[in-house]
């Protein structure tokens, strides 16, 4: 029988190039410079100025957290204004993002998230927080209940879903290529759920990386993701055309707008779709998408199984150019 997967979130070897989880936002870039330096009163401003845009927020709150100080400097502010809704969830996030990377015990970042919500019962994204950390180190049904937690709050929270998508498609990953696996059908089921026009339409893609990813890990498919095969069966071209004329129709509009008009995370959307489209062997279509996507490379799902992801992206993006 072949190992198991390495725990999510432990990669074989660094990347020699940073991604940045901001994006497109540059108002979140500039929030995020402001609080390295201690001025946390931008981020106060954008927070304020993004409102109940739920995966805006849930957005900047994670993108803000990833700063290696945003916990000291969030402390600072709750301790300046401590009926501030925000500066508790900026806590609670930059606590999970510590406990994630494994400097911070998860009780405590736990305790964070709990009393933000308490602050802000409408706002899923304490949830988020929780979600993220619970998928990491917490047990199953624990991710299940968090993710409906965030449901119930924003039924189509971007977020949320491919943190469950990732979780999902870890279940029996002994079990080989399984056409009817449940990560699939979660996906399909996701998208035909979510309103015309949302992102969510990607989300089938998202599964077979996600998939892509366990079975490579557990030896069941090779470590080129594009000599693998795992995107030209039946049920993985009917989610890359679907998803790919959503993009035509709606997702090519939206990445046209303003960053802040666009979906916040649409660019991992695309991300996703170019590397499907490339292992598919449609280097046309993959080569509108990186054109799309620009400077805003993601590790995922680039680094799976376990790639540089700078390497495989810009070998990618080469490929499909050149043939284009």
């Amino acid at each position: 029988m072949p190992p198991p997967p390495p725990p999510f979130g432990r990669p074989r070897r660094k990347p020699a190039y940073t991604f940045d989880p901001a994006l497109d936002d540059t108002d979140l870039v500039a929030a995020r410079s402001a609080l390295a330096q201690g001025r946390w009163s931008e981020a106060r401003e954008l927070l304020a100025a993004t409102g109940d845009d739920w995966d805006r927020r849930g957005h900047r709150l994670m993108g803000l957290a990833h700063e290696p100080t945003a916990g000291a400097w969030a402390d600072d502010w709750r301790l300046v204004e401590p009926e501030s809704a925000d500066a508790a969830v900026l806590v609670a996030c930059a606590a999970v993002q510590r406990a994630v990377a494994g400097r911070a015990r998860p009780d405590r970042a736990r305790d964070a998230c709990l009393d933000a919500a308490s602050l802000v019962p409408q706002d899923p994204t304490p949830w988020l927080a929780l979600l993220r950390l619970e998928r990491t180190v917490g047990r199953e049904e624990d991710v299940v209940r968090l993710f409906d937690e965030v449901r119930v709050r924003h039924p189509t929270h971007h977020h949320a879903h491919h943190l469950m998508v990732a979780r999902l498609a870890e279940r029996r990953a002994d079990a080989g290529q399984d056409p009817l696996h449940e990560v699939y059908d979660f996906g399909a089921w996701a998208a035909e759920q979510a309103p015309a026009g949302s992102p969510l339409a990607a989300l089938p893609v998202v599964a077979h990386a996600e998939r892509y990813r366990v079975l490579a890990r557990a030896g069941f498919l090779p470590p080129d993701a594009k000599a693998s095969g795992h995107w030209t069966g039946r049920r993985a071209r009917v989610a890359l055309k679907a998803a790919f004329d959503w993009w035509l129709e709606w997702g090519e509009t939206h990445s046209r707008a303003g960053s802040a008009q666009a979906h916040p995370r649409a660019r991992i959307d695309l991300n996703y779709l170019a590397h499907a489209k490339y292992c598919e062997g449609r280097p046309a279509e993959a080569a509108a998408l990186f054109h799309r996507i620009g400077p805003h490379r993601t590790p995922d799902p680039w680094s799976y199984p376990d790639r540089d992801p700078y390497e495989a992206f810009s070998a990618a993006r080469g490929a499909a150019l050149g043939s284009a």
